[in-house]
């Protein structure tokens, strides 16, 4: 018998009432992206069995595709101990949270009638441009109440952003599971949303000179991975909150004399390709050669649509949480510097 065959694959049996996770777990039996699902699914198992703080990675449209209360509810449930995403993601969580909606639409239509209608189209999902504006005039007048004369990190910002917003509703969002629950956010390309828009607003207006300090963010981000005993790393997408998340293995053992090998766990998600050389689609493998994830990583890559994979995996996980005892966590002081604790 050959040493490469070791398991053989088991055909997938229908039964009536099975759970998602039960499910997932039949998967993971079978070959191509089901497999990775389910390898995806006992990874993050493992990383809260373990001791790892659990970093999320979050790109792509995934609010305004109505996946704003599946990260609302790993946040309330501490399934993750950080995010790092794209100011487009948190601006949609604001205009939800502000009770505005997304609308199922057609990638099939008419773009110029759409705007004449002031209707803006994410694929086949629908926003009003006027709704749009109102958000951004929320965040321009809510800005121009914080203090002007200090520097602010993304993360400060929108901790306080999602302060606001729970005054204003009692809706579980992004922001404000993340203020209620003390859980840092961090977004480095803030600039390149409507949150930029809204506060370059403001600063030609003269309301606020609002300031970010994204290199603090990198110390912040890279000293909580230096603070937890082991990490794992969860990629939904790519963009800028990934390699902010995988450069912090990098500058670790350069400010903090950090001794560890890179992140011990690591699921991605992701449409994108490794071959046209860009980091959203690049490999795990390829990581490994920078010292980002580490040489004997638990990794998958799961080759899928978010939308599909993400609440399928979310759900699996919230069946199999009565099996699980997180270890050792982070606890965060949420001020104007972050302080990061063990409890």
């Amino acid at each position: 018998m050959s040493k490469y065959l070791v398991k053989p694959v088991q055909p997938f049996t229908l039964a009536r009432g099975e759970s998602i996770a039960t499910l997932l777990d039949k998967m993971g039996g079978t070959s191509f992206q089901a497999r990775s699902l389910s390898r995806a699914l006992e990874i993050w198992v493992k990383m809260l069995k373990d001791k790892a703080s659990i970093l999320l990675g979050l790109a792509g449209a995934m609010v305004p595709a109505g996946m704003r209360q599946v990260i609302a509810y790993l946040i309330e449930n501490r399934l993750i101990d950080c995010l790092v995403s794209t100011g487009a993601n948190l601006f949609h969580d604001c205009h939800e949270t502000l009770g505005y909606y997304h609308w199922q639409g057609s990638e099939k239509v008419d773009d110029l009638a759409l705007r004449n209608e002031g209707i803006d189209r994410i694929y086949d999902t629908f926003a009003l441009e006027g709704e749009f504006k109102k958000v951004d005039s929320f965040v321009t007048e809510w800005s121009a109440t914080l203090e002007q004369e200090r520097p602010y990190t993304t993360r400060e910002f929108l901790y306080r952003l999602g302060e606001k917003l729970s005054e204003n509703s009692d809706q579980r969002g992004i922001l404000t599971s993340a203020f209620r629950k003390k859980l840092p956010i961090y977004c480095p390309a803030i600039g390149d949303s409507s949150i930029g828009i809204a506060l370059a607003e403001g600063r030609v207006k003269g309301t606020n000179r609002i300031i970010f300090d994204v290199v603090q963010d990198v110390i912040e981000l890279t000293q909580i991975v230096t603070s937890s005993p082991s990490t794992g790393v969860i990629y939904i997408g790519g963009g800028t909150p990934k390699n902010f998340i995988q450069q912090t293995t990098i500058l670790a053992p350069v400010i903090f004399q950090w001794q560890g090998e890179g992140h011990k766990y690591a699921i991605q998600i992701t449409t994108d390709s490794p071959q046209w050389g860009g980091l959203s689609g690049c490999s795990f493998e390829e990581a490994q050669s920078w010292g980002k994830i580490a040489q004997k990583a638990l990794k998958t890559t799961v080759c899928c649509d978010a939308t599909i994979a993400l609440p399928l995996l979310v759900s699996g996980l919230t069946e199999k949480i009565g099996e699980v005892e997180r270890g050792l966590r982070l606890e965060f002081s949420m001020g104007e510097a972050l302080e990061v604790s063990h409890c």
